[in-house]
């Protein structure tokens, strides 16, 4: 009779092979990914797995929650179910393919930063965001040469907050998509203490403060009533704050229903032969609907809901036809076992190029296309007096609501992608 540590081994190797095997049939070794979109990964989805307990080693490492706690939205696609599909090569959509979808070649941020607002530290944002931008050609974007800089919460460069993995991909993924969208835009990212609503406000403050014209947060929770009160942090007249909008398919999270915020939903972007070249259609897994606590604000005009309504805007957040990104902070290492540990399960974190979305993605590009805008807006209201400059999403649903516009796609204004997506700069 075996012994249940032999036991033990045999089931690990047959899970090895086995995610060996899904590797081998399923993930590009190189970079072709990178030049067109229909060389994507198709998947299942895992979350990123943000604050669990494993990224810390001990639950006790984890700080005391201090105010409702949040989530980052992040996706990752996975080749086996159990960890995300690892790749040595960029995949997915890159640089080219979201400035010609959203009609952004070219274009420029003459210095103007965005910053990025997420929970614990990432160690190696810097040198993995450098790979990132070195891969495709984009400029560099370094502490020394004043494009990116990396904060705590109250602005200062030290102390840090301790690492989490999971929200080290979700750094990963907003560093990114900025410089997919936006190449010359300044980045400033703001790490808070800890993913709750008192340390992640305190941290959209500071980024304000320290001159971001538009701040991403890809983070949420479920509304309660105290929400009214921490969405003062939200309110920053000229600047602009967008907020993911869930990636939980039909309802409404906050502070993506905050009055004050630009609520970004999401969309599946693929490739099409007619005149824009891409066709979007509604990402189920986008968030959307009617805010149970939040007043409608005054540029806001639909009908089926008193309050307000998510989202005001979207651009593509599918996983399976979203981003490659870079990022290397994971429990294992940096070996071959290492991957195949990632690839399991059985680790956490990176090692390497993986694709990912969530709405997730879709609040960073959308931020980055207000710093290429450069106008001083006021909440989200500045695309409901532009409408007409953006790409109409008419179809797709993200849950049931009796085939409303809250949660399915129509002409005009509807829930899960609001207003539409970016065509240029006109409604930014």
């Amino acid at each position: 009779m075996p012994s249940p540590s032999s036991t033990r081994v045999s089931s690990f190797t047959a899970l090895a092979a086995a995610a060996l095997c899904c590797l081998a049939l399923t993930i590009p070794t190189s970079g072709a990914g990178a030049v067109s979109p229909l060389k994507s990964l198709v998947g299942r989805l895992l979350d990123f797995g943000c604050a669990n307990p494993a990224n810390h080693g001990s639950a006790a490492l984890l700080p005391a929650a201090r105010g409702r706690s949040i989530t980052c939205f992040g996706k990752v696609v996975s080749a086996s179910g159990r960890g995300p599909a690892v790749t040595k090569g960029p995949v997915g959509l890159g640089p080219a393919q979201i400035q010609a979808a959203y009609k952004l070649s070219g274009l420029h941020a003459s210095g103007r930063t965005v910053a990025i607002v997420d929970a614990y530290d990432d160690p190696k944002a810097e040198s993995d965001l450098a790979t990132y931008r070195s891969a495709y050609g984009l400029p560099p974007c370094t502490t020394a040469n004043g494009c990116f800089r990396k904060v705590n919460q109250a602005g200062a460069a030290s102390p840090l907050p301790i690492g989490d993995y999971g929200w080290a991909e979700e750094i990963s993924l907003d560093l990114d998509a900025v410089s997919a969208a936006c190449p010359d835009c300044h980045i400033l990212l703001v790490e808070a203490n800890a993913p709750t609503d008192t340390d992640l406000m305190t941290a959209v403050d500071t980024a304000v403060r320290l001159g971001a014209v538009a701040v991403s947060n890809s983070y949420g929770g479920a509304e309660d009533a105290t929400q009214l009160a921490s969405d003062a942090h939200l309110n920053h007249p000229g600047v602009a704050i967008t907020v993911s909008s869930g990636d939980s398919g039909y309802g409404v999270e906050w502070p993506a229903s905050s009055q004050y915020v630009t609520a970004v939903g999401g969309t599946t972007l693929k490739a099409a032969s007619n005149s824009r070249g891409w066709t979007e259609t509604v990402w189920s897994g986008a968030g959307s609907g009617c805010s149970a606590f939040e007043p409608k604000p005054s540029w806001q005009h639909d009908a089926g809901c008193a309050k307000r309504t998510v989202a005001d805007v979207a651009a593509v957040a599918d996983p399976n036809t979203g981003l490659g990104v870079y990022d290397t902070y994971n429990s294992c290492g940096t070996s071959s076992f290492c991957d195949l540990l990632l690839s399991i399960g059985a680790a956490q974190g990176l090692d390497g190029w993986a694709q990912v979305g969530g709405t997730s993605l879709s609040s960073p590009l959308v931020a980055s296309v207000y710093a290429l805008a450069g106008n001083a807006v006021t909440a989200g209201s500045f695309p409901y007096a532009h409408a007409g400059s953006l790409f109409d999403v008419t179809s797709g649903s993200n849950g049931s609501c009796g085939s409303s516009y809250l949660c399915t796609g129509k002409a005009g204004y509807d829930g899960p992608t609001g207003l539409g997506t970016p065509n240029g700069l006109g409604a930014f």
